[in-house]
């Protein structure tokens, strides 16, 4: 079984500088050292947006450091802290769709994977960090999609097209989300990944079934009534791990640098 790992939301920052005490280089750092002992048999790594916290090129130097020893292929992709010139200044074998966008597809056996570039900013419409799928965009996935051959496809994006039922990020999430959905549902047999929330959660939009990852640093906060979207936790940061199955996909979530007693079965109560 193949599998692929997905880090999101990495927040980079120039080093020694932190984010709610937390340094995003170490938690990257400890992510990356956890999902490539465990599974270096992964075809892939995808980087789910957000490699940044300021989008500034010395955040884009840092984590090219990181990432200077993975030896697996490494898909990035942007989110609203992201800088698209900053971003291709340090990686400018990124690829590129021919508006300019950093999006790319990949198969992998019989899954295609479809990175999306939801970026929109700066400076950002009504002041808010939205995401947006402009025509060039949704373009290059319906070609993606229409050209598969069967295949079960990865749909992968930064801002959730959905609500998630948590006011601060649904204010921010993806700005033309009916029309990602729309033809994610018109095509079928595909999975949505996102990123964005900070939190691991799961449901179905429109006949769409979607997941969004943790990140690595700092976790959101489940609450339903706050509309600050900057609520945030030191709660531990994890890595997704996709197994690619001969009918779909297997998602699960792993939390990094917590410790935990692992028993072998267990005694019932007396």
């Amino acid at each position: 079984m193949q599998k692929i790992l997905l880090i999101s939301d990495l927040h980079i920052t120039a080093p020694g500088d932190q984010i709610i005490g937390l340094d995003p280089s170490q938690r990257l750092a400890e992510a990356l050292e956890a999902s490539t002992a465990a599974h270096p048999d992964a075809a892939a790594l995808v980087l789910l947006g957000d490699l940044t916290h300021n989008g500034e090129p010395e955040e884009y130097r840092e984590l090219a450091r990181i990432l200077a020893n993975v030896a697996m292929p490494t898909i990035p992709m942007l989110g609203n802290h992201d800088r698209r010139d900053a971003f291709l200044a340090q990686f400018p074998d990124a690829a590129q769709t021919a508006s300019g966008h950093i999006q790319q597809w990949c198969d992998i056996g019989r899954h295609r994977i479809i990175t999306l570039d939801s970026l929109d900013g700066p400076p950002y419409p009504n002041g808010h960090h939205e995401g947006w799928l402009c025509d060039d965009r949704l373009a290059f996935l319906e070609d993606a999609l229409m050209r598969r051959d069967g295949r079960h496809a990865i749909v992968c994006i930064h801002h959730p097209p959905f609500e998630t039922g948590i006011p601060g990020m649904d204010m921010i999430k993806l700005r033309n989300g009916s029309a990602l959905l729309d033809r994610l549902a018109c095509h079928g047999n595909l999975h949505l990944i996102c990123g964005h929330v900070h939190l691991a959660i799961s449901g179905n939009a429109g006949g769409v079934p979607w997941t969004v990852l943790k990140s690595t640093c700092h976790q959101g906060i489940v609450d339903l009534v706050d509309p600050n979207p900057h609520l945030s936790s030191n709660n531990a940061g994890a890595y997704g791990l996709a197994l690619l199955t001969d009918n779909g996909l297997i998602l699960h979530s792993v939390d990094v640098g917590t410790e935990a007693q692992v028993f072998g079965g267990y005694t019932p109560d007396a």
